[in-house]
């Protein structure tokens, strides 16, 4: 009973590391998205579908290979998390075998323990899976929509044109990168899940490592360098041009 209070007392602990900093991660790309990767991201991901819309005829066939790639990685993954949930389904229907290797855990060993370990694990892979088939749905919406000659239909005055514009297709492969990212953080989180199998006192210790990666990943330091340097780059231009006018004049 002492070994199963580790469990019940460092499992939750470790979780709400987990959600806390994900839940702030939310609020930052929502408030203040310059900060983040993931926010950058999605403002240069608009102006880039911007760019492709621009040129239909000259610029689809980069703009449908480039999703293309995106649809791969995203099959990719769901690939990876459906074949992860077989294998950990055919470990937890072998729990016997499973109790009797861990005798060197330091917690909850008892069935029930380990079949709510592997269960969790199967959680992740199975979220992953479901985002990721998200995600490979609205790529494939975009390369779609990413090819129609919006200009022209905006000009001809149709009906539908307000619902082909550069914004929308720039929130369709938005909305397919969220769910790319989503199904990546399922498997981030099975990562201490995993660990759990053998004990929590392994599972609380990688969930901090794991925020403090995360911290380093999402969130950009030297945004405010480069804002500094094209700032003074642009003086230096302006200041340029004041000599010339002055030579000039």
């Amino acid at each position: 009973m002492e070994k199963q209070v580790l469990d019940y007392l460092l499992v939750p602990a470790g979780l709400f590391i987990m959600v806390a900093y994900h839940a702030w991660l939310v609020y930052q790309v929502v408030n203040h998205p310059s900060r983040t990767f993931i926010g950058v991201n999605a403002i240069n991901r608009r102006f880039w579908v911007c760019a492709m819309m621009e040129d239909a005829s000259k610029y689809g066939v980069l703009a449908v290979q480039t999703l293309r790639n995106n649809i791969m990685a995203s099959t990719l993954l769901a690939s990876m998390a459906i074949m992860l949930s077989s294998i950990i389904a055919l470990l937890m229907s072998n729990i016997t075998s499973t109790k009797s290797a861990g005798k060197f855990v330091l917690g909850d060993k008892s069935g029930m323990g380990f079949s709510i370990k592997f269960f969790s694990i199967l959680v992740c892979f199975l979220v992953a899976f479901l985002f990721n088939v998200q995600s490979i749905r609205y790529y494939s919406h975009a390369s779609i929509l990413i090819n129609v000659p919006h200009k022209k239909m905006t000009h001809n005055r149709l009906r539908h044109s307000r619902y082909l514009t550069p914004e929308y297709v720039g929130r369709t492969v938005n909305r397919g990168s969220y769910f790319w990212s989503l199904g990546l953080r399922a498997f981030y989180f099975s990562f201490p899940l995993f660990l759990w199998i053998f004990g929590p006192i392994p599972m609380f210790v990688s969930c901090p490592v794991l925020v403090f990666l995360f911290y380093f990943l999402d969130f950009i330091f030297d945004f405010g360098l480069v804002a500094a340097a094209a700032s003074s780059s642009d003086d230096d231009d302006q200041h340029g041009d004041n000599e010339e006018e002055n030579n000039t004049g």
